[in-house]
């Protein structure tokens, strides 16, 4: 567990943030992408963006010495790899601390603060419009969310898994990394608004699975080799849902996320592709919405154990 120290501090030593007007209008502020490429000197390894639901990235960047100044995004950030000591003043508290898998960072929209981090650090984030939280925190029919805290390398294994799980589960198909990004970021919001406002939020009871029609028009859609819409919020629309209640439901029914069942059809395809023809590896992965090969491997590789070569080679006689 991340040990921080936090005490308060002299006005005199908060000049650079004092020279942040209060009534900095939220029009003015940077989305939280151009401003963490300002702060961190540098583009992020890994971006994947949905500008209207949310922007999951991932950083290796260099010590820095800065202010980073009010974002219309909420940013929420997870640590993989080592830990790194860091101080961040806000104009009312000093905190000292490590940088730790397990624990997060949360910088609410339109805060600002003053970072000293003094050695390389890997970092995934996620910036959150408070659109995407409304929505979410409608749609769950929640009681009504507190603002969100500021939190600091704080101990929270479930959010930092869930982000953390960006990092590796893109898989190069972009049916399955779309699907996989608006599930990830409702999840995420749903977590927030559960353990990280000032009011945590409740929610209503599951409502049971999906009726047989509606499942089977959603199997169809996910099954559909045509160009059709399978974000999340089409699926939700068609069944006559909101994407949270949709996502719920389809789980009861089906035992799986949505994303879930659309990797498992996927692998099911390239089996039966890899056992009954001869098309090379190359052209299976091209079949199936890959965007290369060795995305195509690396995937087949998660779920079995093999690489496709060696799956094909086994089965056959």
């Amino acid at each position: 567990m991340s040990k921080l120290t936090i005490r308060h501090h002299s006005e005199s030593s908060s000049s650079a943030l004092e020279a942040q007007p209060d009534n900095f209008e939220a029009a003015e502020r940077p989305h939280a992408d151009a401003e963490m490429t300002r702060v961190l000197k540098t583009a992020p390894l890994r971006m994947a963006s949905d500008p209207s639901n949310g922007v999951i990235t991932f950083w290796r960047h260099d010590p820095l010495h800065d202010v980073v100044k009010p974002m219309i995004d909420h940013v929420i950030m997870a640590f993989p790899a080592e830990p790194v000591r860091f101080e961040r003043r806000d104009g009312k508290a000093f905190v000292t601390g490590m940088t730790r898998p397990g624990t997060v960072t949360v910088i609410p929209a339109g805060s600002t603060s003053r970072w000293d981090i003094y050695q390389p650090l890997s970092v995934l984030q996620l910036y959150l419009p408070q659109t995407t939280l409304s929505r979410v925190a409608q749609e769950a029919g929640t009681t009504d969310p507190g603002d969100l805290l500021e939190r600091t390398a704080h101990p929270d294994a479930i959010t930092s898994r869930l982000l953390l799980s960006a990092a590796d589960a893109l898989e190069g198909c972009a049916a399955l990394d779309a699907l996989f990004r608006h599930q990830l970021t409702d999840l995420l919001a749903t977590r927030l608004l559960a353990a990280h406002t000032g009011s945590p939020a409740t929610f209503r009871p599951a409502i049971g699975g999906l009726s047989p029609k509606v499942l089977g028009r959603a199997i169809e859609r996910l099954r559909s080799d045509s160009d059709a819409d399978l974000s999340l919020a089409a699926l939700a629309s068609d069944a006559g849902l909101s994407r949270f209640h949709f996502c719920r439901a389809f789980k009861e029914s089906t035992g799986l996320s949505p994303h879930a069942w659309l990797r498992q059809h996927h692998l099911e395809q390239a089996m039966k592709m890899l056992r009954d023809t001869d098309d090379s590896i190359a052209s299976i992965a091209a079949a199936l919405g890959y965007s290369s090969q060795t995305a195509f491997a690396a995937a087949f590789r998660k779920l079995t154990g093999e690489s496709p070569t060696d799956w094909r080679r086994r089965i056959l006689p």
